[in-house]
C-alpha cells in the first residue's frame, strides 16, 4: 500500500506533466522571457507540491494561475526594483560593479531593498511617502508638511502609522 505522500506526490507529477507547457507558454507571454517564465513556472509547481489538498483541485488551469499571478507579480515588483536601483546608482556616477565590486554585497543590498518594499506594501501613497522622507531624506515632520501641504500632526501620525505597519510585518 502507497503511503498518502507517495499519491501526493504522484498526482503533482501527472498535474505538472498536464499542465507545465502551458503554464510555461501563459508566464512567457506575461513576463517576455522564456527564462524568467521557466523559473516561475517551476517554483508553481513547488507551491502546489507542498500543499495537501491537489487531489481537490477542481479547475488546475485556474489553481495554477492564481499561484503563478501572485509569483509573476513578485518578481516584475522586484525587477523593477533592481532597475531602479541600477538607474540610481548610475545617476550617482557610480556603475553597480564600481559600488559593489562583488555580486554578493550587490544582491544583499538589492535583498535588503525587496524586503524594504515588502514592508511598506500596503501602505497610502502619502503614509510611504511621509515616512520615507522622514527616514531616508532626514526631512523633520514640518518640512515634510510644508512640500506635502499638510499639517505637522498628519505627517507625524503618518510616520508612526508607517513604524507600527513596518513592525508588524517583521
Amino acid at each position: 500500500m502507497q503511503s498518502s505522500q507517495t499519491i501526493q506526490n504522484l498526482l503533482v507529477q501527472d498535474f505538472y506533466k498536464s499542465h507545465k507547457s502551458w503554464l510555461h507558454s501563459w508566464l512567457s507571454k506575461k513576463v517576455g522571457s522564456s527564462f524568467d517564465a521557466a523559473d516561475l513556472t517551476h517554483d508553481t509547481f513547488m507551491r502546489v507540491l507542498l500543499k495537501d489538498d491537489t487531489e481537490q483541485i477542481v479547475e488546475p488551469r485556474a489553481y495554477l494561475t492564481r499561484i503563478a499571478h501572485g509569483l509573476m507579480v513578485n518578481f516584475l515588483r522586484r525587477r523593477d526594483l533592481e532597475n531602479a536601483y541600477i538607474a540610481a546608482l548610475e545617476s550617482l556616477g557610480e556603475s553597480r560593479e564600481k559600488m559593489f565590486p562583488c555580486p554578493e554585497s550587490y544582491l544583499l543590498n538589492l535583498e535588503k531593498l525587496v524586503a524594504i518594499d515588502r514592508m511598506l506594501d500596503g501602505l497610502p501613497v502619502k503614509v510611504r511617502t511621509a515616512f520615507l522622507m522622514h527616514k531616508i531624506n532626514g526631512s523633520s515632520c514640518a518640512e515634510i508638511a510644508e512640500e506635502l501641504g499638510m499639517s505637522v500632526i498628519s505627517i507625524k501620525k503618518y510616520i508612526a502609522r508607517a513604524l507600527i505597519h513596518c513592525a508588524s510585518e517583521r
